[in-house]
Parts: C-alpha cells; sequence; structure tokens
C-alpha cells in the first residue's frame, strides 16, 4: 500500500470516496491530524470516537490510512443510489439500539475475522452541544465479543464546522487525534455480569476525554 496514496489498497468506490473527503479536509476544514503512528496497520480493530457532527465518519475514516468499515441506520438503506452507495463503501445497517441487533453483531464478527477496521461511536448519535455525551453499553458489547484492540480518537472543531442546526462553516478547521490501542485487558471485566457492556463503554469513553489537541504554537 503507497504511504501517499493509500486508497490503491481499497475497494474501488470506498477509496475515490476517502480520496475526496480527505480532500474536503485539507481544503475546506484543514485542522491538526495527531496520532496515526498509534494505529495498527495490520489486523482487524475498533476505533472509538466522540460524535458531533456528520463530518465526523468522513473526516476520520479520511485520516485511517486503511479502508473502514462503519455503522448507518437501516432507515438510510432507501431504494436507488443511497442503497447501492451504502453497500458499495461497505457500511453495516444497524438498528437505533446496536446492541440489540444480532445481525449487526454477525457482520461485525465477521469483519474482524476479516482484518477490517470498524469505527464506531460511543455515545449512540450526534452531541447537542458539542460536548461529549455519557456512552451507551453498544461499542462496549462489540469491543467485548471481539476482543480486539480498542484505538480512542477524538475530533475537535467538528461541532463548530457543522452543527445540528445544520450550519455548514467552511475554514473552521477540524483537528483529529488518535490514541494508543486499548488492550481487551484494560476495557473488559468479564465479572462485570450485566454492567460489562456499559463498563467496558466508559472505559473506552475515558480514554476518548483524555484526548487532547496538540498545543497552539505561537511564532
Amino acid at each position: 500500500m503507497s504511504r501517499a496514496f493509500p486508497q490503491i489498497g481499497m475497494e474501488p468506490v470506498y477509496g475515490f470516496c476517502h480520496y475526496l473527503a480527505a480532500v474536503l479536509h485539507e481544503i475546506s476544514f484543514r485542522g491538526d491530524v495527531v496520532g496515526v503512528n498509534l494505529l495498527p496497520k495490520t489486523g482487524g480493530h475498533l476505533v472509538a470516537a466522540n460524535h458531533a457532527s456528520h463530518l465526523d465518519p468522513f473526516i476520520l475514516g479520511s485520516q485511517i490510512p486503511r479502508q473502514v468499515t462503519f455503522f448507518a441506520r437501516k432507515t438510510l438503506w432507501k431504494p436507488g443510489f443511497p442503497a447501492w452507495w451504502l453497500n458499495r463503501v461497505g457500511v453495516i445497517p444497524v438498528d437505533r439500539d446496536g446492541g440489540s441487533d444480532v445481525g449487526a453483531i454477525k457482520r461485525v464478527l465477521a469483519a474482524i475475522k476479516q482484518e477490517r477496521v470498524i469505527i464506531m461511536f460511543p455515545e449512540g448519535t450526534r452531541s447537542p452541544d458539542g460536548l461529549l455525551q455519557k456512552p451507551k453499553p453498544g461499542v462496549g458489547l462489540f469491543a467485548c465479543r471481539t476482543q480486539v484492540p480498542v484505538v480512542p480518537a477524538r475530533l475537535f472543531g467538528s461541532f463548530e464546522a457543522f452543527d445540528r442546526r445544520g450550519r455548514l462553516r467552511f475554514g473552521a478547521p477540524v483537528t483529529v487525534v488518535f490514541g494508543r490501542p486499548i488492550p481487551p485487558a484494560v476495557y473488559d471485566d468479564p465479572a462485570a455480569s450485566k454492567e460489562r457492556y456499559q463498563i467496558a463503554s466508559e472505559r473506552i469513553m475515558a480514554e476518548i476525554a483524555k484526548l487532547q489537541p496538540p498545543p497552539v504554537t505561537v511564532i
């Protein structure tokens, strides 16, 4: 895989969209990207990030030099181009409560066996104010079931760039920070019984909260 053009190693439609998203970030929402070197170069793993804007999946995915798999609500599979595109880029359809969707769980397990990278948003939905929200147990369930490393990631500025009211501000910088992978021994507590998945989600969310943007250099 080319470091300059990682899209070469991706499926054609996904690679094209990855390139466009990277260009969009660079031109319209250019911010710092930190910690890409911490991402595993091989093997399946999860990337767990905060969620404040519709821009998050595109910008986050564009900074990962491997093809990734996303989740999306089943209701987005509209006839025609929407369904075609979602299927072509490998998006997994999920019920609103992903933790109870058996089909989604099976698809995630299959994707991990294929050494895929899966992006998840522990908060479950976009933050109403850009601040971190309490996580739902979904990401904990998938992490505990797959027993793979979880890379924490945090986006700064995406809410200001495109908020829930649909106000798009070109030029607002969006910074992406990746943290060190969290091993299962750190996030998983099998003895926690019914609270196991929620505890795992909270531990993962705590690592996301620790991430901070790089200091501003004044020249």
